[in-house]
């Protein structure tokens, strides 16, 4: 275990020690209080910064996604192509696909946005960021309202649980009516083939957990071109485009 790991763990157990520990009110009352105006300030620069950029699509995949992978270049391409369409960029400020999205965009004239979560590892901004854009956060549910508000729509590469949290966050959302249903973009069969089976044969046929018309609240494709353009078929049918 890495020395950085270590010191996760350590802190992990100190919060799970913390948990349990008896609190005065005063105590209580004070770091409930702080931490409501932190939350509170982030929503707000979140707004204010976010309110303005335009017709986004959000990136999400692995920050650990290494640039000689295939889904790194293929996170490269889908984010170029959506520029060239009229779309900014959205990830999650990261390395790994996150830094893709935003290569790609830069590399496009499109806006590129990072919503960049304080991590004790793996998370640093990445450097193809528009400087105005960049925006850190220190809570995961704060920045996920970010993804979604100013989303009109997602595109998802192979991750890990935080990718998997973004994923299934967008799609109970739109299964709700909570947010519109804005299109989701699964991009490498052989990566989520295992997870839509399980979804199909577990949740849906076995246990009957979701309705067969949430399957068409995400499509599965192999290609930049085959993401781009589902994402503008499904703006077109609208007439509408984006105007920046």
């Amino acid at each position: 275990m890495s020395q950085d790991m270590e010191q996760y763990a350590k802190s992990g157990e100190e919060k799970i020690k913390e948990a349990f520990k008896e609190k005065d009110w005063v105590e209580i009352r004070t770091n409930d209080s702080w931490a409501l105006f932190k939350i509170m300030g982030e929503f707000v620069e979140g707004y204010e910064k976010m309110s303005r950029i335009g017709p986004c699509v959000s990136i999400f995949g692995s920050a650990r996604t290494k640039p000689d992978n295939p889904y790194y270049q293929l996170g490269v391409d889908v984010a170029y192509k959506l520029t060239q369409q009229g779309f900014g960029i959205i990830t999650g400020g990261g390395p790994g696909i996150m830094e893709a999205g935003n290569k790609g965009a830069k590399a496009g004239g499109g806006k590129s946005v990072g919503l960049n979560i304080e991590l004790p590892f793996e998370q640093e901004p990445n450097p193809f960021i528009d400087p105005d854009k960049n925006l850190d956060f220190d809570y995961f549910f704060v920045r996920k309202v970010m993804f979604v508000k100013y989303s009109q729509g997602f595109v998802v590469l192979p991750g890990g649980f935080g990718t998997l949290d973004e994923l299934f966050e967008s799609l109970t959302l739109i299964q709700t009516y909570k947010i519109g249903k804005f299109p989701i973009v699964l991009v490498g069969s052989s990566y989520w083939s295992g997870l839509v089976d399980w979804i199909k044969d577990a949740v849906l046929a076995q246990e009957k957990n979701i309705n067969p018309q949430d399957l068409d609240l995400f499509k599965v494709v192999d290609t930049a071109d085959d993401a781009v353009k589902i994402i503008v078929d499904f703006y077109s049918q609208y007439s509408l485009k984006p105007n920046f």
